[in-house]
């Protein structure tokens, strides 16, 4: 399914993405084609992007590709899938529970999930916020625990 849906490959067309993408939330998936995830978190965005085409665009960002190398530092992506959001060129945060409010990380549950958060940083980003609750009961928002080397 994630033949359907752009993917980035350089920092330029990133860019674009972000600065171009106006009065809708920017979806970039970072991760590879090949993970399990990822496909099956590119199969609920392609079955959903229809239905959040007039508030939302979706776009794939191949996380090996060199040039993107400087957001995948940024946004400090090492799990993978992580998905980061845009209005407007602001990227917007999501508070849901995590200790990471600046992208999702991992696939949504369903495709439901996943348009009850874009549509909650749409309505967020519309009145002026930055940062919006995860509309999602927290027992269908995926846990990491990050392992930290060497403290």
């Amino acid at each position: 399914m994630s033949f359907l849906l752009n993917t980035l490959t350089t920092k330029r067309e990133v860019d674009t993405a972000i600065r171009d993408t106006l009065d809708k939330v920017l979806v970039l998936r970072f991760g590879r084609a090949s993970e399990p995830v990822c496909l099956q978190l590119d199969d609920i965005l392609a079955k959903s992007s229809r239905e959040i085409s007039k508030f939302a665009v979706i776009a794939l960002v191949d996380i090996d590709a060199e040039e993107v190398q400087v957001y995948a530092k940024y946004f400090d992506i090492v799990l993978i899938p992580s998905t980061v959001f845009f209005f407007n060129a602001h990227h917007m945060k999501m508070d849901s529970g995590t200790a990471d409010h600046t992208k999702w990380v991992g696939s949504f549950q369903c495709k439901q999930d996943f348009i009850d958060v874009v549509e909650a940083i749409f309505r967020g980003a519309m009145k002026g916020k930055l940062i919006v609750s995860c509309p999602l009961p927290p027992e269908q928002i995926p846990r990491f625990q990050l392992l930290f080397k060497g403290l």
